[in-house]
């Protein structure tokens, strides 16, 4: 098997993708076109918001999908597959639809961020990536997105790689978290791959090789005079550790007229530590010397921190952010929505459940977002319609709460916003996908579109999500429907 069959994609994909796809080429849907809708039921850490990620890395891959040789040899193996599937698969290729929601867009359970149209069995074959994807990078932004505001404009630099689960969440992890709003990260692939800005300065080893921890400092140092950073609780913060910062940035740098530098601290009483340390830096002078954090922060650590006073001019963040410790699973499903047969007729296909909230919402479907005019733009709404259903920014418009549904919205003055985009066309890429950095702006604006209500970390304001009532007709008619039928 040559490197390049181990890294194509095409069998990471669940295997009741295969089975299904078998049984789909033998069956009279196999041309039947579907339809289906990425969504998720739940925002992490009970939060009232998410931010969507990880769709540029679906556009290569769905680009890029076939079946090499040795895959095709694979499936011969598992003599469940015939030839002519078989054969159908070596020129396999996707032919169909996708729009989505653009990476950094805010998003709330329920409401389509993604959507394909397609041959079912393209569709089907694609679900297990795309999933993958969107769920853990857009879980990863989303938290991102948490402690990036709670910093209150000091920079979070993301630094997980090694606490990451594989490489490919290590690389993609600090994609996700760069759109989120951290200001860069360890990990050097990633800036090599998606230009996410890495930096780094030294660990404890460095300050351990030298005899002394003055001679690391100082060595340091002369090989980056630029705004050096030194790791100072290798040994003991106050008895050594910043006095030999102190001394080597005094002989090092201010001979040559420069001023800009910073310390690390990684353990210890943070608040205590770092309001000690201003006061000593201060008095020898270098009141420019900035205090980076780091050690298993999270966003609630960080706010904790900031509250107590403690006096830090920026944070890494390693574990808690690259595996999302405190909810480490977004929740997105894949789900069929709807077919279309040869005449263009779609039909309608809903989900029911004994669970209510895995009851799905049926049907071709486009998500529209109202911004109040009177309130400087702010978000006030989401409402899923059905495709060709379009809004009319004269009319006022009549919100119920997804959760409460007595409680209503009337929106009057506002500008409405379609949220999904157009990303393939006949299975060709028709977006054109903007620089990581414009992505993270994007980010930003639509975070900052949001009230404080919906931002705020416990008992979040319930964002109104409703359905147009074209939409709510339609399910309403399936489920009576099928409730007759059982009965």
């Amino acid at each position: 098997m040559n490197v390049k069959d181990e890294r194509n994609l095409a069998l990471l994909c669940d295997f009741y993708e295969l089975t299904m796809g078998r049984g789909y080429f033998h069956s009279e849907v196999k041309d039947k076109i579907a339809y289906f809708d990425v969504f998720f039921r739940r925002v992490p850490d009970g939060g009232g918001y998410a931010i969507a990620a990880g769709l540029e890395q679906i556009a290569e891959y769905i680009k890029g999908l076939h079946f090499t040789e040795s895959d095709i040899e694979f499936l011969r193996g598992k003599k469940i597959f015939d030839e002519e599937f078989l054969e159908y698969l070596k020129t396999f290729r996707f032919t169909g639809d996708v729009w989505a929601v653009p990476e950094g867009t805010v998003v709330f359970p329920y409401e389509p961020i993604l959507t394909v149209r397609a041959p079912v069995i393209e569709a089907q074959l694609i679900e297990t990536y795309i999933l993958l994807q969107i769920n853990h990078q857009s879980l990863i932004a989303t938290k991102a997105s948490r402690m990036v505001r709670v910093a209150d404009g000091r920079p979070i630099s993301e630094f997980g790689s090694r606490r990451a689960h594989g490489e490919s969440a290590a690389v993609c992890g600090a994609r996700a978290a760069y759109i989120g709003g951290c200001a860069g990260t360890a990990c050097a692939l990633s800036d090599k791959l998606f230009g996410v800005p890495a930096g780094g300065t030294m660990a404890h080893s460095w300050v351990q090789m030298f005899d002394t921890e003055y001679e690391a400092f100082e060595t340091y140092c002369k090989l980056y005079p630029e705004n050096p950073t030194l790791l100072v609780d290798t040994y003991s913060v106050f008895d050594s550790g910043i006095p030999n910062a102190i001394k080597a940035f005094k002989n090092v740098l201010w001979p040559r007229g420069l001023k800009k530098c910073a310390i690390r601290i990684d353990s210890g009483d943070i608040t205590y530590i770092t309001k000690k340390a201003r006061r000593v830096l201060d008095e020898a002078g270098l009141t420019d010397c900035k205090i980076v954090i780091s050690n298993s922060l999270d966003e609630y650590l960080i706010r904790d921190l900031l509250s107590q006073g403690a006096q830090i001019d920026s944070f890494g963040v390693g574990e808690r952010l690259i595996t999302a410790q405190s909810c480490a699973v977004f929740g997105g499903v894949y789900k069929l929505a709807a077919t279309e047969d040869r005449n263009g007729v779609i039909t309608p296909k809903i989900k029911i459940s004994e669970n209510i909230e895995k009851i799905t919402n049926p049907g071709f479907k486009k998500v529209y977002r109202f911004y109040s005019n009177e309130q400087g733009g702010k978000a006030e709404a989401d409402l899923i319609c059905l495709f060709d259903e379009t809004i009319d920014e004269d009319a006022p418009i009549e919100l119920f709460d997804p959760k409460y549904t007595w409680k209503r919205k009337t929106l009057t003055d506002f500008t409405a916003r379609e949220l999904l985009v157009r990303v393939f066309r006949d299975g060709e890429l028709v977006y054109d996908f903007p620089p990581l950095a414009e992505v993270r702006d994007h980010c930003a604006r639509e975070v900052a579109t949001m009230w404080d209500e919906v931002k705020r970390f416990e008992n979040p304001h319930n964002y109104y999500v409703d359905l147009s009532q074209k939409l709510w007709d339609l399910k309403n008619g399936m489920l009576n429907d099928r409730t007759k039928r059982e009965k």
